[in-house]
């Protein structure tokens, strides 16, 4: 009777693994064919053992046949238990299907960076030998080379890269029946718990294959600049997954069980720089929207509007006299020249004691953008990079001082986007080339920055986000930012040093810094002015020569 138990215990389990693995395999016939040889299997084996009406073997336990045919089951469709074995072999036969139907349209990037040299993956867009990749998989390359998973290689040249979304297009040049595109699928129809399947290059190790399910939606994932760059932007929409994805990963696809593409493998949260079990893919839904127009312009002009703020939560609302429960997005500083300064809206002007904390309140509280309603400020992120273009009239629902308003603002460009590409060279000064080093990672202070650190909004200087140990900044106790604030889908770390001057120069932003840096000599002391906490300090520093990588 134990058996019978166990045996009850494990048929709901197998039947969960064989829907998870079998249902929605029919775009592809071959997909149809291992699903069908998988339930016949399974039917005449049932037959088999039910006409003997004798005891069976499942997994080294004897088990009674019980005479009764089962009913169908009208929920899975399945007519009676399944085998763990054969639903197994299921599972292998679908996995083996896609993997022999996506990984031919997935290669190998080799990249060179002025002696240096990484690597990524892509995946082959058209027939005119168009492939996509990260943004950073590229960034800074002077050669690009493309490896097919059936050995094939080609140069690649640079057709367009935008950092907002972290999407590049590359291009080879070969014949059409020698490129197999990938099958594009909608990422907005993706749930958390569907099957997921990784294939790219982690570590070079080409063409790998890993498994996992969907197992989050809607993140925002910061686009690390690198070292001494600018300000991190945060893509909007992006998809969580326990399929391991490593470094090497980049570029590469993350499909589902149709073999679709749902996503572009492009970062993990993970100390040690390996799957935590935690990756996060762009949705192919930008993807879609980026990579047509960097084809045809070689750039993609991403929408802004101009406002920093906050998903509204409860103890803020009841500071302004809203219900509790009222959702939305707290608008706290609007740019100067910026899309909403135009339309009129209002950034917080007062401050109120939250917890024992000073928080910003009073601001226009966006409740609804075009005919999609706002709950946070993820939501007006994705909405502001899918759904809207520059030049066009968008409709914000507003609550002011507690009252419903509508506005129009007209989208603008987001300043200080790429121009379209060109041929990319490393020049002495660039920061991988930079001899001299600090071992910061910092940002141009900018007005809404400014105002969210309590500074004047005409402050400049280069706010330092991230201070390496042990390096020349690291031992004379520079700081770096702790508190991540989000202002237009471009998320900064606020509270850390802010650099105004070196030696008798003024540093009013990076590219002082930078400057003076180019112009700098290894075991040179400078003395750095800081902004620090609002306070005016000065800090000696030796610099160092670039530790090698």
């Amino acid at each position: 009777m134990g058996s019978t138990n166990r045996l009850s215990k494990l048929v709901p389990a197998i039947i969960l693994v064989a829907m998870l693995t079998l249902t929605g395999c029919g775009a592809l016939n071959n997909f149809y064919t291992a699903a069908d040889r998988a339930q016949q299997r399974v039917e005449e084996m049932w037959e088999t053992v039910a006409a003997a009406n004798t005891p069976v073997v499942v997994n080294e336990e004897t088990v009674d046949v019980v005479q009764e045919t089962p009913e169908p089951d009208t929920d899975t469709g399945l007519s009676m238990p399944l085998d763990a074995g054969l639903v197994i072999g299921a599972l292998e036969n679908v996995l083996g299907d896609i993997y022999q139907f996506v990984s031919p349209s997935v290669v190998f990037i080799e990249t060179s960076r002025g002696g240096a040299g990484g690597s990524g993956s892509g995946f082959v867009w058209d027939n005119e030998g168009h492939i996509v990749t990260n943004a950073h998989v590229i960034e800074g390359a002077q050669r690009i080379r493309i490896t097919f998973s059936d050995g094939t290689r080609a140069n690649a040249t640079l057709v367009g890269a935008n950092r907002d979304s972290d999407l590049a297009v590359i291009r080879v040049d070969l014949p059409a029946d020698r490129l197999m595109p990938v099958t594009m699928g909608d990422s907005n129809l993706v749930t958390v718990g569907e099957l997921a399947v990784a294939i790219g290059n982690p570590f070079g190790l080409e063409s790998t294959m890993t498994v996992g399910f969907i197992s989050g939606l809607g993140r925002s994932l910061p686009v690390d600049p690198g070292m001494l760059g600018g300000p991190t932007y945060s893509i909007p929409d992006v998809i969580q997954t326990d399929a391991p994805i490593n470094p090497g990963n980049s570029g590469g696809v993350l499909v589902n069980g149709q073999g679709q593409v749902v996503g572009v493998t492009t970062a993990i949260a993970s100390p040690v720089r390996a799957s935590a079990g935690v990756g996060f893919v762009v949705p192919s839904a930008i993807v879609e929207r980026v990579v047509p127009q960097l084809i045809s312009e070689g750039r993609f002009a991403v929408p802004w509007l101009g406002v920093s703020g906050a998903t509204l939560v409860p103890e803020i609302a009841e500071a302004m006299d809203l219900p509790a429960d009222q959702r939305g997005v707290l608008v706290i500083g609007v740019l100067q020249g910026s899309p909403a300064e135009e339309a009129g809206l209002r950034g917080s002007e007062r401050q109120a004691n939250i917890d024992g904390l000073p928080a910003r309140v009073g601001g226009d509280v966006i409740v609804a953008i075009g005919d999609q309603p706002v709950r946070s400020f993820e939501d007006l992120s994705a909405y502001l990079f899918r759904s809207t273009e520059v030049g066009e009239e968008v409709t914000i629902a507003l609550l002011r001082n507690g009252e419903r308003t509508e506005i129009e603002v007209t989208m603008q460009q987001r300043p200080g986007q790429e121009e379209p590409a060109q041929a990319v060279e490393l020049r002495p000064g660039d920061p991988a080339m930079r001899p001299v080093w600090m071992g910061i990672l910092g940002t141009t202070l900018v007005p809404a920055v400014a105002q969210a650190m309590e500074l004047p909004a005409e402050q400049g200087g280069a706010l330092l986000v991230q201070v390496v140990p042990d390096s020349p900044a690291g031992r004379v106790g520079l700081r770096a930012g702790m508190t991540p604030v989000m202002i237009e889908g471009e998320r900064f770390l606020i509270g850390g040093d802010v650099i105004i001057g070196w030696d008798d120069a003024p540093v009013t932003d990076m590219d002082d810094l930078l400057e003076l840096l180019d112009q700098a000599e290894p075991d040179q002391e400078v003395t750095l002015t800081l902004l620090r906490d609002g306070d005016r300090i000065e800090v000696g520093l030796t610099l160092e020569a670039r530790p090698r990588p």
